[in-house]
């Protein structure tokens, strides 16, 4: 939507100077993303995929543009530990590579792991075809945006039949400075033919802080590739968040996804996934939890384009307070992609008369033999499994938080490690409200 004056989140934006790398093709489309958001501004509600979503508030205030102080923010490197990961690990704070905090001595044989801020100074010509992109869709101003100022983030390859056993661990802390800060990272992650990868992705907080934040991945799975990838999302309480995921299976890739939404003040993840190989295979399982008047939106969409292709959606939504979830789940089964089977559930908790959960599932079918399934609930807490609970002695607080750590832990259960499974299961217990 065009805007004759400019919000102050645009124009604090638009102020930022865009970052030179002397790259000609780069450089040309961080102008171009750039004049497009200028042009489009932000989405408002009238976008159907913003409908759920207001901008308004946030469209009030100004950021200022990236962190000159980030590599001296006190970071407590303990607090990015997970239980059962102990492999390569890649920090940025605010936006920002930290090599004090990251762990790349000794990377796996058929491995690179680097930061996009040291990959630009080397052959570019792989990094191009994700980062000349342009957004075209009337809600992508954050990925404009992103496009056009990011210049650190992660560049992640695995060779052909390469078995990267360790998990790899990828952490974005937001730190408090002096101003809330606008940053932006992007990740190119690579899997070539028959390669496997374990990923982590974290977002944190380091002190309380309100910034803006855009993370772009662009994620490609060659011919037989597998990533398991688990993303723990528990930024700040006042931070905005917002993420881009694209993923590209080619002929009998898999990707499986787990998936918790946990902090933030305004959080939205766009998960988009295009099966493009025949026999190619998604799951992703995911859990938002949004308390206070925290605002989480989650829009999955996934277009099955090849023979034979699979997907499996499994996600879990609780709301408490004045809180507000969303979820969309898309599946377009492209014609020509005969076989295919998708299937996508979300079920939805409300503990309490003021939240809120906005549930869209879509189904759109145009080819021959096809399964599918889709369904969405929105309810309450059962009665009788309460009072089942409550007549055993076990008290009402604690009896609600046990039926609805169980109702969110179902989409853990075939997280293969056990150690990092009970370390989210944890997790989430403590978000739970009491």
């Amino acid at each position: 939507m065009s805007q004759s004056a400019p919000l102050p989140l645009v124009e604090s934006l638009l102020d930022a100077p865009l970052p030179g790398s002397g790259i000609a093709w780069l450089d040309t489309a961080r102008l171009e993303n750039r004049e497009a958001f200028a042009s489009a501004g932000l989405p408002d509600t009238r976008v159907e995929a913003w409908k759920y979503t207001a901008l308004r508030a946030l469209g009030q205030r100004s950021f200022a543009n990236g962190d000159d102080q980030a590599q001296t923010r006190v970071v407590d490197a303990a607090s990015l530990i997970l239980p059962g990961v102990d492999g390569p690990r890649l920090v940025f704070v605010n936006g920002v590579f930290r090599a004090d905090l990251s762990m790349l001595d000794s990377l796996p044989a058929g491995l690179t792991l680097q930061p996009l801020s040291q990959a630009l100074h080397g052959d570019t010509e792989p990094l191009r075809f994700a980062l000349s992109r342009h957004y075209r869709e009337t809600g992508d101003a954050f990925a404009r945006i992103n496009a056009a100022n990011a210049h650190d983030g992660v560049v992640l390859r695995v060779a052909a039949n390469a078995k990267i056993t360790a998990p790899v661990q990828l952490v974005f802390v937001g730190a408090a400075a002096e101003a809330a800060l606008a940053w932006h990272a992007r990740n190119v992650i690579e899997l070539a033919e028959g390669a496997e990868l374990t990923l982590i992705e974290q977002h944190v907080a380091s002190g309380e802080q309100a910034h803006l934040a855009t993370l772009v991945s662009d994620i490609e799975l060659h011919q037989g590739a597998r990533l398991h990838h688990t993303l723990l999302q528990n930024a700040a309480i006042g931070a905005s968040l917002v993420r881009r995921s694209s993923l590209r299976l080619h002929a009998r890739a898999r990707a499986t996804l787990h998936v918790l939404e946990l902090g933030g003040a305004l959080v939205r993840h766009d998960l988009q996934a295009e099966l493009l190989g025949d026999g190619a295979q998604l799951d992703t399982r995911g859990v938002f939890m949004p308390h206070g008047r925290q605002h989480i939106d989650t829009q999955l969409a996934i277009r099955h384009q090849a023979l034979n292709t699979t997907s499996s959606s499994n996600w879990r939504g609780v709301a408490n307070d004045r809180a507000r979830g969303v979820f969309r789940g898309a599946i377009v089964v492209a014609p020509g992609a005969d076989g295919s089977d998708a299937s996508l559930s979300n079920k939805n908790l409300l503990l309490s008369p003021s939240a809120e959960i906005d549930t869209k599932p879509e189904l759109e079918i145009y080819a021959d033999e096809v399964k599918a399934a889709h369904g969405a609930t929105v309810g309450q807490l059962d009665e009788r499994s309460l009072f089942y609970l409550r007549s055993r002695g076990i008290p009402q607080a604690e009896a609600r938080a046990l039926l609805t750590t169980a109702f969110c832990r179902a989409v853990l259960d075939d997280l293969p490690d056990e150690t990092l499974r009970e370390h989210l299961s944890t997790l989430l217990i403590a978000h739970l409200p009491m």
